[in-house]
C-alpha cells in the first residue's frame, strides 16, 4: 500500500519490525513532495521513534496472528495465559504486555498477537470492571461540581473517579484511555 494510506492502528513493516501506527499526519510543505509524519512503536523492543515516509512510497502492511487466552496469573517475573482452544499455557513479561498488566484480572480473556509465531502484544477488551481498594472519603454535602478525587484500583492503576466513589465500588474503565466511565455497583 501506499504511504498515505497509513492509519493510525495499523502495523507495518518498518526496516523488517513490525512497527504499529500510534499517529500519523499528512504534511504537503509549499516546496517539495508531500510526506507522511508518523510516530511509530517498535512491537518486538517497545520503542517509539518518529518516522517520516514520502507519499509516494511503498509500506507493507504487517498482518498479525491473534489467538484467544485466558489470564490465569502473575508468577512473580512473569505473566501466565493459557489458549481457551489448546490450553497451551504462555508467559509474558511485563515489556511485551507494557501498561496492560494494570487491567489484568484472573479469567479475563484477552487477545495475544503474534508475528512469525513469537507473541508481541495484547488486545485488551475496550472497558474493564475493577474493584476500587483505596481513596479519600467524600465530604457530606459536597456537590456534583466538585472535584474528582484519585482512586487506586484492585491491580494497583490509579484513576480520578467522581466524589461518591467508595472503596469497594467496582467500577468500569476504559482501558483506551485508562479513564473511568461509570459506577457498576456499589
Amino acid at each position: 500500500m501506499q504511504a498515505t494510506q497509513i492509519r493510525r492502528g495499523m502495523v507495518i513493516n518498518v526496516s523488517g519490525d513490525p512497527c504499529k501506527v500510534m499517529e500519523f499526519r499528512h504534511v504537503t510543505p509549499g516546496k517539495g513532495q508531500a510526506v507522511v509524519q508518523t510516530r511509530l512503536r517498535n512491537l518486538r523492543t517497545g520503542s517509539s521513534f518518529e518516522y517520516r515516509f514520502r507519499s509516494t512510497e511503498s509500506v507493507e502492511r504487517v498482518i498479525l496472528d491473534e489467538q484467544q487466552f485466558e489470564y490465569l496469573y502473575y508468577d512473580g517475573t512473569s505473566y501466565v495465559f493459557m489458549n481457551t482452544e489448546t490450553f497451551e499455557q504462555i508467559s509474558l513479561s511485563e515489556e511485551i504486555l507494557g501498561e496492560a498488566v494494570q487491567y489484568l484480572l484472573p479469567n479475563a480473556r484477552i487477545t495475544i498477537e503474534f508475528y512469525q509465531g513469537e507473541p508481541i502484544g495484547i488486545q485488551l477488551p475496550p472497558t474493564v470492571d475493577l474493584k476500587v481498594v483505596e481513596t479519600e472519603p467524600s465530604l457530606k454535602g459536597a456537590t456534583v461540581s466538585a472535584q474528582n478525587k484519585p482512586a487506586k484500583l484492585e491491580t494497583g492503576l490509579v484513576v480520578q473517579v467522581p466524589p461518591f466513589v467508595e472503596p469497594g465500588d467496582i467500577v468500569r474503565i476504559d482501558t483506551a484511555e485508562g479513564t473511568y466511565l461509570e459506577r457498576v455497583k456499589g
